[in-house]
């Protein structure tokens, strides 16, 4: 063979090799290219669905759109005859279905039965038996189509670590679908599970600080939805209406303890219809009285429209404040018959000088009478005018160094004609340890003293004994026992932490009268109260006793009563030694 042939033959041999080899190459280069655009397609698809599930879902924790959105956008990246979801309520499973192509009634039922297993088995309940509401989309079934389910898979949809349904993409060719188009959908899923668990998480400590609120609130509040299924309920509004202790409450509960007093679903029913609040009059319930508001729910769109989403219910506990107004009505009614009785007493006196004649000596008489009437009604104006200091903070104290032995003796001196009109022992005694001086405003403990000690006159029968002490009291020690170490009788009683009293005066006012019973002596000092059978019969009003707390309690002291009906009481005030 000549040099030329062989020449020729190489040359062939290295043409026919680099095509070979550039026919590979450009097959390579070409399927390299297919994968590159089938991996940007599906990339773009993540994007895309993701970008969807984000504008279109935002801050919702409604599963089913998520997974609707999901299942919408399946036809861009994959091919499949049906897809559908299962979803897990309480009561029932949701089983949706969409058919791109038509398929038979036995290709559903076979893909219902294996998500059905697949559920079952992911969350270790059986739903053979639960109701299943059945949704069906796309495509008309098709009985003469008999293909089986060929490509089949399944993904779990779980939230917060708990299944709540299965997703599946089905066909009825073989071998359809690849490791990577399960990848993706898998991995879009997931991102959206972790999206709504994580907003999930958000809500409930959101919730947990919510209920935590609901909780303490003294009002009681109940939260219906559209289809008055209660959401929320405090413990409250179970108290108002008698539900303490009930777990599971539904509207009908309360339907039941509202009858005959409250149309509690009615007026729910017309505040959602009819956009409108509404506020009963006042409603007694179990011995307490209520004030009972419905109003609607309401959220605002993106457009700044109004959406209701149901009802709240409060209950406002009235009775304080109905108690307070049946006070301030007794006590106004009390005040006007304080201020006739002295104001026509006076008025008849001067009738009677100006149409009789009077002795010289009776006119004496008259006009004492007048001066006892203006002077009580005078004591109860500057008593309410002491009241609207206390009230509207306006009342000081001015503390100087001062004698309460000559306050006491001061007070004693003034008021000793009506303890002796009365025929009642007024005496004083001091203990030898006390002070000459100490820091109080002498003004208001004389008033005080003079109220204290005016109360034990007028409840003091004939031959009785009031007695007026101060003693040294020293922090840590018992007053109960310093009395005792002086040969005190009285009727304060042990069991009361006196020890935790600073250093202080500790001035009492003991009779022996009528005493006071336990239920009243716990209204004695506050305002606007009164012990009917007490200070109504014995022609006063008990609004000192309110002023004499104020007082003390502006010293930086303590006031208090102890009792025994029929024998008598003992009230004590204390001034802190500074």
């Amino acid at each position: 063979m000549e040099i030329e042939d062989i020449i020729t033959i190489l040359v062939f041999v290295i043409s026919v090799f680099i095509g070979v080899f550039s026919f590979y190459k450009s097959r390579k280069l070409r399927i390299d290219l297919e994968k590159r655009e089938e991996d940007t397609k599906r990339r773009m698809y993540e994007l895309s669905i993701l970008k969807e599930l984000g504008d279109r879902i935002g801050y919702s924790l409604n599963v089913q759109n998520i997974i609707d959105i999901i299942t919408g956008s399946l036809h861009q990246f994959i091919d499949y005859s049906v897809v559908s979801y299962m979803f897990l309520e309480p009561e029932k499973v949701i089983f949706k279905v969409h058919l791109e192509k038509s398929v038979s009634r036995k290709f559903v039922d076979e893909i219902k039965l294996r998500m059905l297993k697949s559920v079952s088995a992911l969350s270790g309940v059986d739903f053979q038996k639960t109701r299943i509401e059945e949704i069906l989309s796309g495509a008309v079934l098709a009985e003469e189509i008999d293909a089986p389910v060929n490509s089949f898979f399944n993904i779990p949809l779980v939230i917060a670590g708990k299944v709540v349904g299965v997703l599946t993409i089905a066909d009825v060719e073989s071998g359809l679908y690849k490791e990577e188009e399960m990848t993706i959908l898998y991995k879009i899923t997931q991102q959206a599970s972790q999206a709504v668990t994580r907003l999930q998480e958000v809500v409930e400590i959101e919730q947990k600080k919510l209920n935590a609120m609901m909780e303490s609130m003294s009002e009681g509040v109940v939260m219906t939805d559209l289809d008055y299924r209660i959401l929320v309920v405090n413990p409250a509004a179970k108290q108002a209406v008698g539900l303490d202790g009930k777990k599971e409450i539904t509207v009908f509960d309360f339907v039941d303890k509202l009858s005959g007093k409250f149309d509690f679903r009615g007026r729910i029913e017309e505040s959602v219809k009819l956009d409108k609040v509404f506020i009963s009059e006042e409603v007694q319930l179990n011995e307490r009285f209520f004030q009972i508001i419905v109003s609607p729910v309401k959220s605002r769109t993106a457009g700044d429209k109004e959406n209701i989403l149901g009802s709240v219910t409060i209950f406002r506990d009235v009775t304080h404040e109905k108690e307070i107004e049946k006070m301030k009505e007794d006590f106004t009614s009390m005040i006007v018959h304080e201020l006739r009785t002295p104001l026509d007493g006076v008025k008849k006196v001067i009738e009677l000088i100006r149409t009789t004649k009077v002795k010289k000596e009776q006119q004496m008489n008259y006009f004492q009478m007048m001066y006892h009437s203006s002077s009580d009604m005078l004591e109860l104006i500057n008593n309410l005018l002491d009241v609207a200091k206390i009230e509207s903070d306006k009342f000081k104290i001015v503390k100087q160094p001062a004698s309460i032995k000559e306050a006491i003796e001061n007070r004693v001196k003034m008021l000793e004609v009506a303890a002796k009109d009365a025929k009642v022992e007024l005496v004083t005694r001091i203990g030898q340890d006390v002070p000459e001086k100490v820091n109080f405003d002498r003004n208001t403990i004389s008033q005080v003293l003079n109220n204290l000690i005016s109360n034990a006159i007028k409840f003091t029968k004939e031959n009785g004994k009031i007695v007026v002490r101060v003693l040294l009291h020293k922090n840590g020690q018992d007053v109960i026992k310093e009395a005792g170490d002086k040969n005190v009788t009285w009727f304060l009683k042990d069991g009361i932490d006196y020890a935790k009293i600073p250093d202080s005066l500790f001035i009492s006012v003991t009779d022996n009268g009528i005493g006071i019973s336990p239920e009243a002596i716990n209204e004695l000092f506050i305002k606007f109260s009164q012990v009917r059978n007490m200070f109504t019969e014995k022609g006063g009003t008990g609004l000192g006793l309110a002023i004499v707390k104020s007082i003390v309690e502006s010293h930086g002291g303590i006031v208090g009563v102890e009792s025994v009906e029929g024998r008598g009481s003992t009230f004590y005030f204390t001034i802190p030694i500074t």
